[in-house]
């Protein structure tokens, strides 16, 4: 994203070819900016080192607000994989799981303290947990316009 912005590109351009909101990419150029004096004295004094830990700060994302996930990733993919288990294999006489025999199976195994059938559910509906948000470093996307300078470079 950074260096799409860096060939003149504008943020909009950046945005569409990377299938992005021009938003994110408004924020990352700005960051990057903000931090331009800095980059560019440590580069002066060669200091490489300093330099590299300089760019994977800015690069880094920041501190978001917000309540932290509630389960882990591990917790999560246990209680999938419980889901599709059969339901007679851990002695319950139903052919199908409901949310709610699975989230008191889960606390009845022991892989997590408790939950609601509602969270049981999301993780179910989605494959994922909720809590995380996209990265917000580029990845590529697939509607890079022909023609267009940056073209055949691989994202970091």
């Amino acid at each position: 994203m950074i260096l799409d912005a860096s060939i003149n590109n504008n943020n909009e351009q950046v945005a569409y070819w990377l299938d992005s909101h021009r938003e994110t990419v408004r924020s990352w150029r700005q960051r990057w900016l903000e931090a331009a004096p800095s980059l560019e004295a440590l580069e002066a004094e060669g200091d490489d080192k300093a330099l590299a830990e300089l760019i994977e700060r800015i690069l880094a994302d920041e501190h978001r607000s917000g309540t932290p996930a509630t389960f882990t990733p591990e917790q999560v993919v246990q209680i999938v994989a419980l889901a599709c288990e059969a339901p007679s294999a851990s002695g319950h006489p139903i052919s199908h799981w409901t949310p709610s025999e699975l989230a008191n199976e889960a606390i009845k195994r022991g892989i997590v303290e408790s939950i609601s059938s509602r969270s049981v559910g999301r993780f179910l509906k989605s494959g994922r947990p909720q809590a995380p948000s996209e990265p917000l470093l580029a990845q590529l996307g697939p509607r890079r316009p022909f023609g267009l300078r940056g073209e055949g470079r691989s994202c970091l």
